[in-house]
């Protein structure tokens, strides 16, 4: 065996694997600082304290029916009942109490009348001819169409715990408790560094046909966004001097820095030296996984960096895997990964020594989730990119998954 294949095959089991490397990345996480937002500003912000009910959720017995409240102990012996109609209820104000063998016209979501314990609907019960009263031709049971105090939320019970990703539904829960602000942690600051004397401004043709249009920041801050601020985008020269000074300028003023490009073995990848002269402490530098192999991943200090490759199609996918999940955990979310969805693979798919994460398009038929790769996996294709809902893990492995066999897949939109 010759020397280059030796070194080759060492340096392959030295790196980790796909979840050894998440695993790490996550675990030496620490939260960042927290602060009380108003609730019109926290969707999407992670809860640094537990939110409590302020008292019960309804805080009365509540009719869930427009209809009519009645004490059932009133209706004694046998039915037909004619029962006056003494008062009404409805939302938003107080009502009086039930006055004996009366009833309450009462409308969806009134207080019940103190007395009264069940609430008949209108189409069940017949009107009096001679006005102000109703007939009622069986006896309701207790309870009945009442939604009880408390049924939602007991007074200082959890309404959302901490560590939630705040979504339209839970503000619905928060409100409810009515808590007008909550405690979240910040937002992280986040720069972009693109690597390359081969990158231009797309849009910005100029003379110089070897350039090509930076495709990737643009991406990676909108799915960033998601979670953190983008304080500083920059396409940097493949200088020693230009990306030390860039690396280091984004980093002591954001919690995390994203370089793009560089990171590999060649002549012209600059990054990786220029950590080291930073002092940037790396935790790991290439994963056991296809696209993405070239990533790194270091600290300095309480800032982050993660260093993607430059293809498109790795940037976005390692990001997608190992970007989003460390925003998150840098908020304290208690769900920092994205859920994956099994799905039956269209095509069956060759296995390699790397895990594989493919591009694909996601498809329903006859009630079963399909995962359909695309043609083009190559890590500089954009198409496919655009083109597919998610990414379908392949297991690292010898053979090849069937067709129709289950596949985990992570949506682009869930991340």
């Amino acid at each position: 065996m010759g020397t280059k294949l030796v070194e080759k095959k060492a340096a392959t089991e030295d790196m980790l694997t796909y979840e050894q490397a998440r695993t790490l990345l996550l675990d030496a996480v620490t939260p960042l600082d927290a602060e009380s937002v108003p609730l019109q500003h926290a969707a999407g912000r992670v809860l640094r304290e537990s939110v409590t009910a302020r008292f019960d959720v309804p805080s009365f017995d509540a009719s869930t029916m427009d209809g009519y409240a009645v004490a059932a102990s009133d209706l004694q012996g046998a039915g037909p009942w004619r029962v006056a109609v003494s008062a009404e209820s409805r939302a938003g104000r107080e009502a009086a109490a039930l006055a004996p063998m009366s009833a309450c016209r009462i409308f969806t979501g009134a207080p019940m009348p103190a007395r009264a314990d069940a609430v008949i609907p209108q189409e069940d019960v017949g009107l009096d001819e001679r006005g102000g009263a109703i007939v009622i031709n069986k006896r309701p049971l207790a309870r009945a169409c009442v939604r009880p105090r408390g049924n939602d939320m007991r007074e200082g019970a959890i309404a959302v715990q901490i560590g939630t990703r705040i979504t339209p539904a839970t503000l619905c829960a928060i409100a409810a408790a009515d808590r007008g602000r909550v405690v979240v942690s910040r937002r992280p600051r986040v720069a972009i560094v693109c690597t390359g004397d081969e990158l231009r401004e797309a849009g910005d043709i100029g003379a110089n046909s070897a350039q090509i249009p930076e495709a990737i920041s643009a991406a990676l801050a909108a799915m960033a966004s998601q979670a953190a601020d983008i304080e500083h985008v920059a396409i940097v020269p493949d200088r020693a001097d230009a990306i030390e000074q860039a690396i280091d300028a984004a980093m002591s003023r954001c919690d995390l820095t994203l370089t793009v490009g560089g990171v590999s073995v060649g002549d012209h990848d600059l990054v990786r030296p220029a950590l080291e002269r930073l002092g940037i402490e790396l935790d790991f530098w290439r994963v056991k996984m296809k696209p993405g192999k070239p990533i790194a991943y270091g600290t300095r200090r309480a800032a982050h960096l993660l260093g993607l490759p430059g293809n498109p199609a790795s940037a976005l996918v390692t990001f997608a895997l190992f970007g989003m999940p460390l925003l998150r955990a840098m908020q304290g979310d208690r769900k920092p990964t994205a859920m994956a969805v099994r799905a039956r693979l269209s095509a069956a798919y060759k296995k390699s020594a790397r895990a594989e994460f493919i591009r694909v398009r996601l498809e329903e038929k006859d009630g079963e989730l399909w995962a359909i790769p695309a043609e083009n996996q190559l890590s500089a294709t954009t198409t496919s990119l655009a083109s597919s809902d998610g990414l379908a893990k392949i297991e690292a492995g010898e053979g090849a998954v069937d067709k129709g066999e289950n596949v985990s897949v992570t949506r682009w939109d869930c991340v």
